[in-house]
């Protein structure tokens, strides 16, 4: 019998597959990025680290947003604009945001740990 994989090690292969490759900027900036979510909320650190020009804040945002996209629609692979993300933040009911929020801080749990090593 195969066993499916838990939510957690969804992530954890996701976190794994896109910390390779990324610079030491990109751990430093996911080290901090919980604590950032937690005093400023979850739509306002990805309106932060868009509109921060240089690339790690461009990955990580990106990834944090696929990874809900993915998370959201109960879909993999999902890709979407920042734009998108936002209007379905912007129109989620409290549960679901808060949800979206503790999701994105379990995801970042393995990114932090991920990118630690693989510098």
């Amino acid at each position: 019998m195969s066993k499916l994989p838990s939510l957690d090690q969804k992530r954890a292969a996701y976190a794994w597959k896109v910390v390779q490759g990324q610079p030491d900027e990109y751990g430093k900036l996911a080290k901090g990025a919980p604590a950032l979510i937690m005093n400023n909320g979850l739509m306002q650190t990805l309106a932060f680290y868009q509109d921060k020009k240089g690339e790690h804040y461009k990955a990580l945002n990106k990834h944090i947003i696929d990874w809900l996209a993915a998370y959201l629609t109960h879909q993999e692979n999902v890709t979407v604009p920042f734009d998108k993300m936002m209007d379905a933040l912007l129109n989620a009911n409290s549960q679901k945001y808060r949800k979206a929020t503790e999701e994105t801080l379990a995801l970042l749990r393995w990114i932090r740990q991920f990118a630690a090593i693989s510098q």
